[in-house]
């Protein structure tokens, strides 16, 4: 019996796809990845991914998870290799409202764990750009951040638990619900962002958080990222910590959206350098009732204090959201920004991070330095302010991949001498094992290479990817 037949007597015969319906799968959606898989794996139970590993480990064939293929980096690649997707296995299995935890498959899309938090009264804060197609394998892979780490982590301070097959076919039980365990090694963290070169997620225990009771939000202009620091940090003390969103966004992103998106209107009169949207989350009731004047206390202290710093000259104008769809009109300006960067070819896309009173430096650094080799090169940026991150995208003056290697070591030196990381939440993947090689430390890699040794003596497990 030949591998295919072995997976259809697995999983069933029409859950095994081949040729051209693989289609779907074997593209990313930014065009740069192709590759036609072997065939595409569309189990419907951890039983069942557990069969594939086992026909896979027995065979020595190559086995790539795959998620809501919403990646960047080259991730979900499978030349002749098995794709394997949970997109079946979407059960919310269940929603603890007192324990404030969800027990959920792999395959179950970000808006969906949303939605269902949100019927609870509760909310999973992670939440990005793509979250209507993300899944949640895929975000515990990557280890996503998106908009809302500064107030409640990434993935991995939102988890609990994770359920994992491994490259042999067991199963690793750490669905644990407990917040504090120290027996032993952290394994759940050890898979958590591994994109999936240890093993396949399966399920997870996920943290849930209060739903706020009321928002405030704003556009505001500054005269300079230091001073949106100053903004940042009186804002955390008066709403005693409850920022949740402080997304940077670039006179020149501005000027991009407007451009490419329909319908869009500039967030102030007159044009701006430098574009903060901050978000504040109220819990509180005390916060979040209206007033007898309709007034909402955290839209209030919002305000009150965007007045004070626009009268001391730290703050230059301020626009603050007075409903559900001036808000939303300020959300949906920041999350065009994966579908902007890739309006122009070619591209260079940065993912770093920084410590946050580095940004500006980062920032006049790597453009400086790369106009010096590329006087016609553009960058568009945005950036959650409130933790470091840069998506730093440029679009260099010629289509060559040497240049664009160069344009990427040129980065990657500023983020070296500042004391950053070249990766902050979209993975490795393909795309950035140069910038492993050339990177990371030494001792690290040898660690990583060990760990993956170990676990995958084969090399099985979305092979070629993140280990340079």
């Amino acid at each position: 019996m030949d591998l295919l037949d072995r997976l259809r007597d697995a999983i069933g015969e029409k859950y095994v796809l081949t040729g051209n319906d693989c289609a779907a799968y074997a593209r990313d959606w930014t065009g740069k990845y192709e590759a036609q898989p072997m065939a595409v794996l569309r189990p419907a139970s951890t039983a069942e991914v557990s069969a594939i590993m086992k026909i896979a480990s027995d065979t020595g064939t190559p086995v790539v998870p795959i998620a809501g293929n919403t990646g960047l980096n080259g991730g979900a690649q499978a030349p002749d290799q098995l794709l394997l997707t949970l997109d079946r296995m979407t059960a919310i299995r269940e929603i603890r409202p007192k324990a404030r935890t969800a027990i959920v498959e792999a395959g179950v899309i970000l808006s969906q764990m949303h939605d269902a938090a949100d019927a609870e009264g509760l909310i999973f804060p992670l939440t990005f750009g793509a979250r209507g197609s993300a899944r949640i394998g895929g975000v515990l892979s990557t280890n996503a951040g998106g908009s809302n780490v500064l107030r409640y982590g990434n993935t991995r301070a939102l988890t609990l638990g994770i359920e994992v097959v491994l490259p042999s076919g067991e199963v690793l039980d750490l669905m644990s619900e407990l917040h504090k365990d120290n027996s032993g090694y952290d394994l759940r963290d050890l898979f958590i962002g591994a994109e999936g070169t240890l093993g396949i997620i399966t399920a997870a225990v996920l943290k849930l958080a209060p739903k706020p009771r009321a928002y405030a939000t704003a556009m505001v202009a500054l005269p300079s990222l230091d001073e949106a620091l100053v903004l940042l940090n009186r804002l955390q003390e008066v709403s005693g910590g409850a920022v949740e969103a402080f997304e940077y966004m670039p006179g020149f992103y501005i000027e991009t959206h407007l451009e490419h998106v329909e319908g869009a209107r500039p967030p102030f009169e007159q044009t701006h350098d430098i574009n903060v949207m901050v978000e504040i989350g109220a819990t509180s009731p005390r916060d979040a009732t209206p007033g007898e004047d309709g007034t909402v206390p955290v839209v209030a202290m919002l305000q009150d204090t965007l007045m004070e710093m626009v009268e001391a000259g730290t703050v230059l104008d301020a626009v603050v959201a007075q409903n559900e769809a001036q808000r939303r009109e300020m959300w949906e300006r920041r999350e065009r920004a994966a579908e902007l960067s890739v309006v122009r070819r070619p591209l260079v896309i940065t993912d770093v991070a920084v410590p946050l009173d580095k940004v500006a430096t980062f920032l006049s650094e790597a453009t400086a330095r790369i106009a010096e080799i590329d006087a016609e090169a553009q960058d568009l940026t945005v950036a959650h302010l409130g933790d470091g991150n840069i998506h730093y995208v440029v679009w260099p003056g010629q289509d060559d991949p040497a240049h664009q290697d160069r344009i990427m070591e040129i980065v990657e030196d500023v983020v070296t001498e500042l004391r950053g990381s070249f990766s902050a939440e979209h993975g490795v993947g393909l795309a950035k094992k140069p910038s492993m090689q050339r990177r990371k430390d030494a001792t690290a890699l040898k660690v990583m290479g060990q760990i993956k040794a170990a676990l995958d003596p084969q090399d099985i497990m979305n092979p070629g990817k993140v280990l340079p």
